[in-house]
């Protein structure tokens, strides 16, 4: 007996649907669509808020102790110098960009100008990239354009006056103990010093000048002196910075004058250190050089008159900071922003975070 072929059409699965799930699907997708803006609109506020107003960075060395601890999370406001406008075609959120492509920019106006003492985030000069994505720094900028600075036996003079001198800077300290007494490394950290080294009662310890004042007066201390580098002790020359070349040491420097916008200088084979960064690096010249004799982009001549204002940058932690006294001055178009606030601060050593450096202004 032959089976009959039932000739009737089977539905498909999404036309088996109800009307019910039918609404469902449309809300689900509504509500999907929904949200993938949402989180559109949310990148592009982020992107826009990093980029001209704030932005947020991590201590990662110990540089600016105690005014800054490794650690320490900042928010950095741009409004204050004034946010430039996109220098590269980037990936946001990332440090990556298209090699060869520099936008035109411009600096937006900000509500201050950098003002002597200032903690200010910028591009660290030297690198090689686009200013835009160079490596971030941190440090105090202590001399202004047109500033005279010279370094005296460790201590910081600008124009002729001791600069001013913070509670939280630190110096290296030579510590000697009474005979046969140990200085505890435990009480040194405790107090919130750093023993570096020790040997036959004499300890090299990193630390406030407060720290200092108060280990005078325990029992077990003999005498406290800044350690100084002798003047003719050479440790630049042996790091390569064009800058520092002319220097033996970052405990003697100058006098020299931080340069600015319509300084006309003299070039000379002793200053040459000073300035070689700046007129090749930074406002990308091309220079040859015979003794005492310069050919500026194909002129022969050693007069230069500079094209940016410059800043001179200083860590908090005077032995234990790289910065200006090696690699010379930051550009004005190097600038990223001031530091405003600690929202978070995690301490390695301990595992745990710092609640009482949480939303610290920062001075």
């Amino acid at each position: 007996m032959s089976r009959k072929k039932d000739l009737t059409k089977k539905p498909r699965f999404w036309e088996s649907k109800t009307e019910k799930e039918k609404a469902f699907d449309v809300k689900a997708k509504h509500w999907a669509r929904e949200w993938l803006d949402a989180l559109i609109w949310a990148a592009i506020a982020a992107i826009i808020l990093r980029t001209f107003f704030f932005g947020a960075y991590r201590i990662p060395t110990p540089s600016m102790e105690k005014t800054l601890l490794t650690g320490d999370f900042l928010i950095v406001t741009k409004l204050a110098y004034g946010p430039r406008t996109p220098m590269t075609l980037s990936v946001p959120f990332t440090d990556i960009y298209m090699p060869g492509v520099n936008l035109p920019w411009f600096r937006i106006p900000g509500y201050s100008e950098i003002q002597r003492d200032d903690i200010v985030v910028f591009n660290y000069p030297i690198d090689i990239a686009p200013v835009s994505v160079k490596t971030n720094y941190i440090k105090r900028a202590v001399g202004m354009p047109g500033d005279e600075l010279s370094i005296d036996n460790k201590l910081l003079f600008v124009n002729g006056e001791p600069s001013e001198e913070y509670e939280t800077l630190m110096y290296n300290y030579r510590v000697k103990s009474l005979d046969r007494i140990r200085l505890s490394p435990a009480k040194v950290r405790e107090a919130g010093g750093n023993t570096l080294s020790s040997g036959n009662g004499e300890y090299l310890i990193n630390m406030t000048p407060e720290l200092a004042r108060e280990m005078e007066t325990w029992p077990e201390i003999d005498s406290i002196q800044h350690y100084v580098l002798p003047e003719d002790f050479d440790t630049f020359g042996r790091r390569g910075f064009n800058f520092s070349r002319g220097f033996q040491n970052h405990d003697h420097m100058g006098p020299f004058t931080v340069p600015y916008s319509g300084q006309q200088v003299e070039l000379t084979s002793e200053n040459w250190h000073i300035y070689q960064d700046i007129l090749e690096r930074y406002e990308r010249n091309s220079v040859q050089r015979n003794g005492d004799q310069f050919t500026i982009n194909g002129e022969e001549t050693n007069q230069y008159t500079i094209q940016k204002d410059y800043y001179f940058m200083m860590g908090d932690n005077r032995d234990d900071s790289e910065d200006s006294r090696y690699w010379g001055f930051v550009p004005d178009d190097h600038v990223i922003g001031k530091a405003g606030m600690i929202y978070f601060s995690w301490d390695g050593e301990k595992w745990m975070p710092r609640v009482g450096r949480m939303f610290n202004l920062i001075h």
